[in-house]
């Protein structure tokens, strides 16, 4: 569900499922927000209802915090017939639903997504995990929710900072496989800022992008991987971030990975170089970082994301698998590039960095 308005009829919509307990997972951020009148709207729709809050940032997505959030659940007596509310962004919502998925080998869960992000992305789709030291997203599940409540008027409060990380991932749709749905971006991307109609819309068309890839693909065997395009890029240099948010947040990281994506395409001779400056154009225009130098205190060294990359879940026998372009809206899957033609490439975007 997307629109204007929607957290104020999540309890009834909630408890249409007809659970009797529901765990709300939260952060700090979003928690004081909304969790206690999502919690006491729910207890006034005859649901039991607890609040478990957590720590912020990316690297809430870890071991420790499982943990937490599966002994909440536990000890909030949650049983399979009843509901996990991830309530918060995209890593509130990849945890819970990690959580959900094991707890009692799955207990049902609700999305309601607080960040352009998470309602445009992670919130659809089913993927829940949590980080590795290995890398991002490495331990996980998929588990799908029962609903997923996206009230685009949350959005604005979202700093800035949040929404723009947010709209890397509604361009990315266009760029896969829907040219008019870029170039409806480079004409109303001011009015999805601006909490328009363009939002509402925007949203919905990410939605419905990504669910129809999932619905062909679920467990990621075909052509899911397309949704990550400009990902493989992404996920390393949140790596050799440390996935320290006041650095790099994880949309930052697409909208650099999306550029080196077609960047990377024109090198290999398979993308115009117009659609290439097209694209990095877009993004900067929407106050996105677009290259390597962009990353504050560095993004390490050739070898560095080379490794990083090394650890990429689209890996195969060894071999790297990235998502290219032969044009705007044009994606496909290229498995087996050979790390020798990355290594040039990361050279010379090194090189362009540094000059």
């Amino acid at each position: 569900m997307v629109g204007r308005g929607l957290l104020a009829e999540a309890a009834p919509r909630i408890a249409s499922l007809g659970a009797r307990a529901a765990a709300i997972v939260t952060d700090a951020h979003v928690g004081p927000l909304y969790a206690e009148q999502l919690s006491g709207a729910l207890q006034a729709h005859g649901l039991r209802s607890s609040v478990v809050t957590l720590p912020p940032g990316e690297a809430t997505k870890s071991y420790a915090s499982l943990e937490q959030v599966c002994d909440a659940v536990l000890s909030a007596r949650i049983e399979r017939s009843d509901l996990v509310v991830a309530l918060g962004g995209g890593v509130i919502g990849d945890l819970a639903g990690f959580a959900a998925a094991v707890v009692r080998r799955g207990v049902r869960f609700v999305q309601v997504p607080t960040t352009l992000l998470s309602q445009v992305d992670s919130s659809v789709g089913g993927k829940t995990g949590i980080n590795s030291r290995h890398g991002k997203n490495l331990v996980g599940a998929f588990h799908q929710p029962s609903l997923v409540i996206a009230d685009t008027a949350v959005l604005d409060t979202l700093p800035v900072r949040e929404m723009r990380a947010g709209y890397a991932e509604v361009v990315k749709y266009g760029l896969i496989d829907d040219a008019r749905f870029f170039s409806w971006c480079e004409e109303n991307w001011r009015g999805v800022f601006a909490g328009g109609p363009e939002r509402d819309e925007a949203v919905a068309q990410s939605c419905r992008a990504k669910a129809t890839v999932v619905v062909r693909d679920e467990h990621e065997n075909g052509d899911r991987a397309l949704l990550n395009l400009g990902h493989t890029f992404g996920h390393a240099l949140e790596r050799i971030t440390a996935y320290d948010s006041a650095r790099l947040v994880h949309g930052e990281g697409v909208a650099i990975g999306l550029c080196l994506a077609f960047r990377f395409s024109v090198a290999l001779g398979l993308c115009p170089a117009d659609d290439a400056e097209r694209v990095e154009a877009h993004l900067s225009a929407a106050g996105l970082p677009t290259r390597l130098s962009h990353v504050p205190g560095g993004s390490g060294t050739v070898d560095d994301l080379l490794d990083a990359m090394a650890q990429d879940k689209k890996v195969k026998a060894g071999a790297l698998t990235f998502i290219l372009a032969r044009g705007i809206g044009q994606s496909f899957i290229a498995p087996g590039i050979e790390t020798d033609k990355v290594r040039a490439f990361l050279m010379d975007e090194s090189g362009a960095s540094r000059s």
